[in-house]
């Protein structure tokens, strides 16, 4: 329990006292009118230390948004500069054929980068831009088929959305920690004019197939996204959601 809310209980708690007594001496105007006044300061705390306690909050929050942006863009800071480094060596070399291959790898990726951009939800979005900064033990690959905006679809964006980052995050809770750096999950987006499909190929260990079963269960019980086959299994899933009439 945080300060403010402590706060506002002995507030709220505060009152008991000049209640108990007008009810000892209801006779006793003055203690009414104590306990009106009393009862008005309690409400006024405890709305000012409601305010604080949003305020405090809010900083956190974007304090925490900040420093996940921080990360993210040093992450690709590194990877830019390992990619400058990579090509001056060609270049240095005179390997112009190394320097065209790796030069549409390049390319590639940030062809994959942008579709990640387009998909219309800002958490899915910022999830997977800065899914390797949250942590090393399994490496994400999100391949996404034409210009999928999911925002633009019949259906609910956002609960898609969160639905695909509790799926992700099943995946890595259910990584081996030894196993690190060769857990890899490749993510497969696609829709059609019935459905939004969503594969999961999965490389690597894994610490419990029956709880991982059992928690995307759980998790897809009410999402959108539902199963496609009886028994979903951990290195390969299908998921779908219909598109609304």
């Amino acid at each position: 329990m945080g300060r403010f809310t402590t706060a506002k209980h002995y507030a709220a708690a505060s009152i008991l006292l000049p209640g108990v007594a007008a009810l000892i001496w209801p006779g006793m105007v003055w203690l009414i009118a104590l306990f009106l006044v009393w009862c008005a300061a309690a409400a006024a705390f405890w709305i000012r230390e409601e305010r604080k306690e949003h305020r405090e909050r809010l900083t956190r929050t974007i304090g925490a948004m900040q420093h996940a942006s921080v990360r993210t863009l040093n992450h690709h800071r590194h990877d830019w500069m390992n990619d400058l480094q990579v090509l001056f060596g060609y270049i240095r070399l005179g390997k112009l054929d190394k320097t065209i291959q790796y030069v549409e790898r390049i390319r590639e990726r940030m062809a994959a980068e942008s579709a990640v951009s387009k998909l219309g939800v800002p958490s899915l979005i910022s999830f997977i831009q800065s899914f390797r900064t949250i942590t090393n033990t399994m490496s994400l690959e999100v391949e996404i088929e034409g210009d999928l905006h999911l925002n633009e679809l019949s259906l609910d964006g956002e609960a898609v959305a969160e639905a695909l980052i509790h799926t992700i995050n099943a995946y890595r809770f259910a990584v081996k920690p030894d196993n690190a750096g060769l857990a890899v999950l490749r993510v497969r987006l696609s829709a059609d004019e019935e459905a939004l499909y969503a594969a999961f190929y999965y490389e690597g260990e894994f610490i419990n197939e029956q709880q991982w079963s059992q928690k995307m269960n759980q998790q897809l019980e009410s999402a959108p996204l539902r199963p496609v086959g009886d028994k979903p299994s951990f290195s390969k899933l299908l998921l779908k959601a219909e598109m609304r009439a």
